[in-house]
């Protein structure tokens, strides 16, 4: 009601209260259409909690004072006043509003209701899909193709790919792939606000850029002569008649070190390389340059390195935002390599047979399970490579237990703590001496070995027990009693 919801405390209850619900309905219906409003009632709530005008201060001293009491009912008969006057304005609650929306949603379509949607290598956002990217990858001049798996292991590691062969083709197959991991991502969590993310990723990018600390785009700082090449430091040198020392060679080495002209006199070398001394590469009259490094095409240079070394950071990013799915993938490809071509075969042909019989065999309640495989928690077969792991297509048969044939080294191993041997073999205890013995035969064949061994074990007092005589010497038990007799001892 007006009178309720005039106090501050009851106006930032209500507010966390919609905050709430409406993350949750997005999060049922895996949308972000009402992040506008999340962000809205965030805003509210932050500016009340600011409390500029003071009434939420003045409102918590009113009720926590010495006459609380007072306070409460006062407002207790303001609102009993007002439904007085106004009895059919009935509030109702915020959450029949959202189940509303709820029971609108939940009665669509299911087309309209999965708006989100995976391929199947994707396995509903559990694996990552870079199949397009890995081929793109493999087809870019200059660079080592790969397999697959070692693709998912390495594609974020652009770093180690040399600075030359960076061109348009690799820019643009950046641009693919940073297309497919924001797709996915923006798939997989809704709620994940991404223009936020990248604009903490560009501005990370642009101070390492600066700095020259970016990896793999190392900055040209310092000298012009800090580059590649046989480039010579002008610091121990005062005028350009000590360079001219160096000779013709040694000189035109250090210009085209720098990309700069390396044509005329001694002379003129020594001159054009000394007037660049202590200068970076702005610097310098682009005149001494060579056509292909003069001018525009410096800048042009720079900024595309820029562009591509950008869409590297957001790539480096998103691949750790994506860490948990791509160790999945990585699993789920080496699962895959790990099957022979026979087991693939067998069980796509389940799986064609489970997609065109699907319909008509679930109307009906019968499965279509042509490889007689286990059924899973969910009532259907278990996949193929899974029956093939357990050792299930492999059956051991147990004379002791009836001829009892167990499915799977599993179970047959787990069946040796129950069974009962004196079912067919009686007499002989169920001990660890008989596992894996499923013959009667061979059970009792151990059990007399084992009470033999028994025998020979026990005491015998009369070889075994010792004495004595008067002398010291020591026999058994026998001899002395035959010493004894004697009257010798």
């Amino acid at each position: 009601t007006q009178i309720i919801m005039d106090s501050v405390i009851e106006q930032q209850r209500g507010y966390h209260e919609e905050l709430e619900r409406v993350e949750d309905a997005m999060i049922k219906e895996n949308l972000r259409k009402k992040a506008s409003r999340a962000g809205e009632i965030s805003e509210l709530l932050v500016e009340s909690y600011e409390d500029r005008d003071e009434l939420r201060q003045e409102e918590i001293e009113s009720v926590s004072g010495p006459n609380e009491f007072g306070e409460f009912y006062r407002r207790y008969k303001a609102l009993k006043d007002y439904h007085t006057r106004y009895p059919a304005d009935i509030q109702e609650p915020m959450q029949f509003e959202f189940i509303k929306m709820q029971e609108a949603f939940e009665s669509q379509s299911e087309e309209v209701q999965n708006l989100v949607t995976f391929t199947d290598e994707e396995g509903y956002g559990k694996y990552l899909d870079l199949h397009e990217c890995h081929e793109k990858y493999n087809n870019l001049k200059g660079l080592e193709r790969v397999d697959y798996l070692t693709y998912i292991t390495n594609f974020d590691q652009l770093f180690e790919i040399p600075k030359e062969k960076k061109n348009s083709d690799y820019k643009d197959y950046l641009n693919s792939l940073l297309r497919y991991l924001f797709s996915y991502l923006e798939r997989i969590k809704p709620l994940l606000d991404l223009d936020k993310e990248y604009e903490e990723i560009k501005e990370d990018f642009e101070s390492k850029w600066l700095l020259g600390s970016f990896p793999g785009w190392p900055k040209d700082t310092g000298s012009a002569l800090s580059r590649t090449g046989a480039a010579l430091d002008l610091s121990a040198f005062s005028s350009s008649e000590e360079l001219m020392s160096l000779g013709l060679d040694r000189l035109k080495s250090a210009l085209m070190a720098l990309g700069l002209k390396c044509g005329g006199t001694l002379e003129e070398r020594a001159k054009r390389l000394f007037s660049t001394k202590g200068k970076t590469l702005d610097q310098i009259d682009p005149s001494l340059f060579t056509k292909a490094k003069t001018g525009k095409g410096l800048h042009d240079g720079t900024d595309r390195h820029k562009d591509i070394a950008n869409l590297e950071a957001q790539i480096y990013h998103t691949a750790e935002l994506l860490g948990t799915q791509r160790a999945q993938t990585r699993e789920n490809v080496e699962r895959k390599l790990a099957r022979t071509a026979e087991e693939l075969e067998e069980e796509e042909e389940v799986e064609q047979y489970s997609e065109s019989e699907s319909d008509d065999e679930g109307e009906e309640g019968v499965l279509y399970n042509p490889k007689n495989l286990p059924l899973g928690w969910d009532g259907k077969p278990i996949p193929y490579w899974l029956y093939k792991l357990h050792g299930l297509n492999i059956y051991y048969d147990c004379e002791i237990c009836g001829n009892y044939s167990y499915r799977g080294p599993k179970a047959f191993q787990r069946h040796f703590a129950v069974f009962d041997l004196n079912k067919n073999c009686e007499g002989i205890p169920n001990t660890a001496h008989f596992a894996n013995v499923t013959k009667i035969k061979d059970a009792l064949s151990l059990w007399d070995k084992l009470k033999d061994s028994k025998t020979k074990e026990r005491f015998d007092s009369d070889a075994e027990e010792e004495f004595e005589d008067s002398f010291g010497n020591v026999v058994n038990r026998k001899v002395y009693d035959d010493l004894r007799k004697q009257g010798l001892l």
